[in-house]
């Protein structure tokens, strides 16, 4: 759409509010709502000001000044609300009308920029699958004198024995919730209404389905599109979800580990690179039909994992599902069609059009603008340095890790163990994300320094009510 269309649409519709949202470094979106009949060409091309000091991780308050312009083509009717509005995704700006270094969408863009100058390739595909749970309820509390969580679910295995309420069984048992029918999956209805508004939304939805862990997990795949435009669908995605949910009087979390003793959620995320139509991760005959542009880009994302993981699992609860011998793929390898492995490559119906590499360690925790534009950076620089991935001792490996013997379980390398770790990676093996100014020391130094302030060293001072168990006769 141009200005003038939009403004047109505006009228036809009976639009009465016009919404305009960013998204932050850590990745929530935040949003200013205009007046439908205040609107017109100027706010649509040239923005509207907000105080960025505000922003978590944008700027001091002697600077604060910042302007965010919408995306025309972004623009979406927003079911949620109850009078006609229309939500914009927005682009941020300095006042002088430069776009703001910190911005993640803008990150994203430069490592689209980055990969067409490159001579590598035209376009970068990405299809992340997000896993989230489904809750009737929950409470959190954190204070001087005490800390607690509860979370419940209708359907949850604990809830077997429960009393004062009708409890009519076929509760998920622990682990085995992938993809009964109803009654079991008590969350169906639920689902297909997410699905219709992300279809409703433009969103072109694959297939949904209950996911392994019992208390209402849940999995909706969406189509595959370049970097910019899929991150731009993972934030209207979390947002659909969370508002169905709402709508249902239950609660979405994308929380990679708010249960214990089950399943959490990940973000898989598969990849491809095509050059001018022609996809380049394909070639017959050879390991899982990848060609050697395939083996490198996986050969960068293992070799940089350990950095990468500070924007693709970003928050303290990320390692909590990331712990070796569970679930969670830690095992810093490739395999064909071996869901063990941190890098998978999918080997069922595969086409030239639909070969891709599969990672599977990151969460929806991350920014997905920015965790997408480290994955590309990670992929370009493996291709670049021609990094064999078989080389450096990263596979493949064609069994089932957690079954392998003490001594084949040594030889293989996991991803770090806390969010602590993986910043302190980032800190040792970043210039690959410099490249072509994707990503600014500044970005980098301001990311860790954000994360360690308000999330690690806020965790780290606090008791934890386990400690009490643990340590409070000691």
């Amino acid at each position: 759409m141009t200005a003038q269309e939009l403004l047109e649409f505006l009228k036809a519709k009976e639009i009465e509010m016009v919404d305009f949202r960013i998204v932050d470094i850590p990745g929530r979106q935040h949003h200013i709502t205009v007046p439908a009949v205040e609107m017109d060409e100027d706010k649509l091309i040239n923005g509207i000001a907000f105080d960025g000091s505000s922003i978590q991780g944008f700027r001091n308050i002697e600077e604060s000044d910042m302007v965010m312009r919408p995306v025309l083509e972004s623009a979406y009717v927003d079911p949620f609300m109850a009078h006609p509005t229309l939500s914009l995704v927005c682009d941020v700006y300095e006042p002088d009308g430069t776009r703001y270094d910190r911005d993640p969408r803008a990150v994203a863009e430069r490592a689209e920029k980055l990969l067409s100058q490159s001579g590598v390739a035209t376009d970068a595909f990405f299809g992340p699958e997000l896993e989230f749970f489904i809750l009737d309820h929950v409470s959190y509390d954190t204070g001087h004198k005490g800390a607690f969580y509860s979370v419940d679910s209708e359907e949850a295995m604990w809830n077997t024995g429960r009393n004062g309420t009708p409890n009519l069984g076929y509760k998920v048992r622990n682990k085995s919730g992938y993809f009964p029918v109803p009654p079991t999956d008590s969350q169906q209805d639920i689902r297909t209404e997410i699905v219709k508004e992300l279809m409703n939304a433009g969103i072109r939805v694959e297939r949904h389905h209950h996911e392994v862990a019992t208390a209402g997990q849940a999995e909706i795949n969406f189509r595959f599109d370049t970097l910019t435009k899929t991150a731009d669908t993972v934030m209207l995605y979390k947002y659909i979800v969370r508002n169905v949910a709402r709508k249902f009087e239950k609660v979405a979390t994308f929380m990679p580990k708010p249960i214990f003793g089950d399943n959490g959620s990940g973000m898989h995320v598969h990849q491809s690179l095509f050059k001018d139509g022609v996809p380049l991760f394909f070639d017959e005959g050879k390991y899982g039909n990848m060609s050697d542009t395939a083996l490198h880009y996986i050969g960068g994302i293992l070799a940089h994992a350990p950095a990468l993981l500070a924007f693709s699992n970003p928050s303290t609860n990320s390692y909590k599902r990331l712990v070796p011998g569970f679930e969670a793929p830690v095992n810093l390898v490739f395999s064909k069609g071996n869901r063990s492995a941190a890098v998978r490559v999918p080997v069922a119906a595969v086409t030239p059009k639909t070969a891709r590499i599969e990672f599977r360690t990151p969460d929806a925790t991350a920014n997905p603008y920015l965790a997408f534009a480290a994955m590309l950076l990670a992929g370009l620089d493996g291709i670049r340095r021609k990094i064999d991935p078989t080389e450096l001792g990263y596979g493949p490996v064609d069994k089932n890790i957690y079954e392998l013997s003490a001594d084949e379980k040594a030889k293989i390398r996991s991803v770090p163990e806390s969010f602590t770790e993986s910043l302190q990676a980032l800190a040792e093996d970043h210039e690959f994300l410099l490249e072509g100014g994707v990503f600014s020391k500044d970005f980098i130094h301001n990311w860790m320094d954000l994360k360690h302030k308000s999330e690690i060293q806020a965790m780290n001072i606090r008791p934890h009510p386990y400690e009490f168990e643990l340590y409070f006769d000691l």
